[in-house]
Parts: structure tokens; sequence; C-alpha cells
């Protein structure tokens, strides 16, 4: 199955092109966004559902709305249900055959590579005790408890991340608990192409604050303060972004409303930069990027012709 991944940093304009480039080819798009998953996280997270039905047909799409956010959804969640939209996808005529590739429109990088590079993911929470206990060693000490608690883990691990060979021993450790869950491979081979859109910073700055007084006038902190009213905690808005982090120490009388908007603009500023150097990684991880300009549909159509 052919797949288009379109990659940006926030604000880059990834869902308009995503829907500009489906409506042109018929095709639908798969959200590889960590937090357009929860209901009720709107604004805040800029779901722009409104750009999927501006165009005749509506554009189809998945993996928004699917949880609530009392829940944590995990990368082995998200591996899991976009597998399953693949496979279902997969049956249609109009993709299997070829000729029309599905979109994977995000800036959740983690998220992507989960799908493209096809990790094997294992349904383990995360242990906060274990890796408070393993946050002082080195990478070799932590390579080394690997090797001996799990070879066959070890075998399968980046063993030049210290996040990775933590998260390899969790996952030791639940498997001498009891069985562990992995996800299932696709039984198809994914033809990948990704674009990845370029935008000068200037402009992504403007366009970042731009954006975020947009989502202060439709709502955002009403839409934080009703989260809050059906008993989400304030630690759990900390792990919903930076939005939601942020106005909800403004609604809990920590910050000041202007001092909100400024840590919020200069704090996306720097997720956006995180995105890039991310999404830059990739070619050093095996996967071959194609950069287009933000909002350049032209140059995403020819790629797919020319595919």
């Amino acid at each position: 199955m052919k797949l288009l991944v379109i990659v940006g940093p926030t604000a880059s304009g990834k869902t308009r092109l995503g829907v500009e480039v489906a409506h042109a080819i018929g095709s639908e798009i798969i959200s590889a966004d960590s937090r357009q998953v929860y209901r009720g996280l709107d604004i805040g997270t800029g779901k722009d559902l409104e750009e999927y039905s501006a165009v005749d047909p509506p554009i189809p799409h998945h993996l928004i709305d699917i949880a609530d956010p009392e829940d944590i959804y995990t990368l082995f969640r998200y591996q899991r249900d976009c597998h399953e939209v693949l496979r279902t996808l997969a049956l249609l005529p109009r993709y299997a055959d070829g000729t029309t590739p599905v979109l994977m429109v995000g800036g959740s990088g983690l998220y992507i590579e989960s799908v493209i590079r096809e990790f094997r993911l294992a349904d383990v929470a995360e242990d906060p005790r274990l890796r408070d206990e393993l946050r002082t060693l080195s990478r070799e000490e932590l390579e080394n408890r690997l090797l001996t608690a799990s070879p066959e883990i070890h075998a399968r691990t980046d063993c030049s991340s210290s996040r990775r060979l933590i998260r390899g021993l969790e996952i030791a450790a639940a498997e001498r608990r009891g069985p562990v869950t992995f996800t299932r491979p696709l039984d198809f081979k994914l033809d990948v192409r990704i674009l990845a859109i370029t935008i000068d910073r200037q402009k992504l700055r403007a366009r970042i604050a731009e954006r975020l007084q947009r989502r202060l006038d439709a709502g955002m902190v009403e839409e934080v303060r009703g989260l809050l009213s059906r008993g989400i905690t304030q630690e759990r808005l900390r792990s919903l972004g930076l939005e939601y982090r942020e106005v909800g120490a403004y609604l809990a009388r920590r910050k000041t409303f202007k001092s909100m908007v400024s840590s919020l603009q200069t704090a996306i500023g720097h997720f956006a930069k995180r995105q890039e150097t991310w999404f830059r990684g990739m070619p050093r991880r095996g996967l071959r990027l194609q950069t287009i300009e933000s909002g350049d549909i032209e140059a995403a159509l020819k790629s797919v012709e020319t595919w």
C-alpha cells in the first residue's frame, strides 16, 4: 500500500495541505497527532475539523476523537489503531491496486515512525519507581543490565539510547511478571513517501502568535475550564500539552493572563524547533524526505504523480 506522509512543525500548514492533496487524489487522512486522539481537546490541539469538510466531498479522517482525556493513550495504542485503519483501507479497491496513496498527516514524529519503521511495541505501562531507580545509571550500565535481564529484548533495542534501554528494562520486568502483549505487524508492505514542510522561522513565529490568538478568541480558556469542571486534574492537564498546562496554571491563578500568553508563545516556538530537529533526524534513521515549501500543493501533487 502506498502511504504518503506529510510532516512539519506546528502551525506550518500540515492539515490544510493534507486536505488539499486528499481532495485532489480522492484519498483520506490518518491523523498522527498525539493529542487530537482525545475527545474534548478541540481548540487547544487545533483539530480544525472544519477543514476536512470545507471541500466536497468531505475528507474522511481517522484517529481523531477516539479516547477520553482521562485515559492514557500510548504509543502502543496508536500503532495498534493505525494498523487497524491501514488493514481496513487496504481492502478498498482504490487503495488495493496501489494507484491512490493514503495520507498520514501530523507532527508527532514518534507516532509516525512507530508505523513506518514497524516498531515492535509492548503493551506495558511506564514504571515510575523503576525509572527513578535507573535514571542515574550510565548507558553502559543500562545496556549490561538489559543484556542480563533479557538477551532477546537487548538484541532488538537501540542501545545507543538510554531512554530505549530503560524502556527495554521495563518490558523485561513486565515479562517476568507474566505474558506481555505486543502489537501485531502488518501483513503487507507500506510503500512510504515522506513530504517534510519547510517554512521560514520568522514566518512560523508569526503564524504561531496569530494562531494562538485565534484559539484564545475561540474559547480555549473556556475549553480548559470545562475539562477541570469534569474532574480532569491539573496534573493531567500538564501531561496533555503546552496549551492545557499553561491555561491550567492561569486558571489556578499561578499566572496572569498576559504571562500565560507570553509563556505559551515561547513554549510553542521551542516545541516547533524540537519537531524540526526530529524530522531532520529522519534520514539518519533510514527514512528519505522530500522537502516542500509550506502550502506548495503543486509540489505535493507532483510527488504523487511521479511515484
